[in-house]
């Protein structure tokens, strides 16, 4: 799997995880708003977001949940075990 490569602790930039995931990154602006209890990257002091291995798959998990299982946004928060938006 993509995560192989990223080795905990190393902070990466929202390019680096989309280049890795294969999300584009106004698609992971949007996952992180709509899964926001589940999807939380940290912020430096500049306010970019800094994604870790952690991130990146959970990022991978719930790209596998809508693209390969096929749900839909409602029903992969149900599947994560979060509340109806």
């Amino acid at each position: 799997m993509e995560e192989a490569h990223i080795m905990d602790g190393i902070p990466l930039t929202i390019n680096q995880v989309a280049m890795i995931t294969k999300v584009p990154k106004s698609t992971l602006r949007y996952w992180e708003k709509t899964f926001k209890e589940f999807l939380n990257p940290n912020r430096n002091e500049g306010g970019r977001r800094t994604y870790y291995a952690t991130d990146v798959r959970k990022i991978l998990e719930v790209k596998h949940i809508l693209k390969d299982e096929g749900y839909t946004i409602t029903g992969a928060r149900k599947k994560l075990g979060l509340a109806a938006a």
